[in-house]
């Protein structure tokens, strides 16, 4: 055998004993990981954990009540709250009404009457026809018994004029002082004088009262 070959057969033997302790090494690992990891579990699920609660410390005594304190009474007890049962509502009753009397129905008033008409207003005033009625009297009308007595005087009167212009009344305002001279003046006015007529707002012809003139009566000398 040379030197060449023994070389390399040592080489070889070594290589194969690397190998095998690679092996082996390997196969040793994976036995020792696996129980390893078996016993972990094992060990994991057997393990009970226990939770102990601490008891909190006890209450400490209170202080005894200083010797002067005045005893206090106990709260008064309240009474319990009133259940109130709900009474059955009372029984309905029928009540019957009863319709008022009839009423006898009003009496209607009859309607006021409608105010008067006022008469028509006189928008124009009865005037002497004749003119001035002094010219009305003459020394022949002159009463035989005033002129006896020698009495004069001036008279006037109130006189009524008619819807024909005529004098329908007379009425001495202003006595003469002699009876006989007034009756003079309304008779021979009631006689004599005319006039034209009032007239009032719907040109009707209306009675009217004016005053006349003085009338003065004089004996002649």
């Amino acid at each position: 055998m040379s030197y060449a070959q023994r070389t390399d057969l040592s080489g070889n033997r070594t290589l194969a004993w690397i190998f095998t302790i690679a092996v082996v090494g390997t196969l040793l690992y994976a036995i020792v990981t696996g129980l390893a990891f078996n016993v972990i579990k094992k060990a994991a699920t057997n393990l009970k954990v226990i939770d102990i609660e601490q008891q909190p410390p006890p209450p400490e005594p209170p202080p005894p009540p200083p010797k002067d304190m005045p005893k206090v009474p106990p709260p008064p007890m309240t009474p319990p709250p009133l259940v109130r049962t709900q009474s059955p509502p009372p029984p309905i009753q029928t009540v019957t009404a009863i319709p008022p009397p009839a009423m006898p129905p009003p009496v209607m008033s009859p309607p006021a009457p409608p105010a008067p008409v006022p008469p028509p207003r006189k928008v124009q005033s009865a005037q002497s026809a004749k003119g001035d009625l002094r010219t009305l009297f003459t020394a022949d009308d002159y009463p035989a018994s005033a002129q006896a007595a020698g009495a004069e005087g001036t008279a006037q009167a109130e006189i009524t004029i008619g819807t024909d212009g005529r004098v329908i009344g007379c009425n001495i305002t202003r006595s003469s002082g002699n009876s006989a001279l007034d009756s003079a003046t309304c008779n021979i006015i009631r006689r004599r004088a005319k006039y034209v007529p009032a007239r009032d707002s719907n040109g009707q012809a209306t009675t009217d009262t004016i005053t006349t003139p003085p009338i003065t009566w004089r004996l002649e000398g």
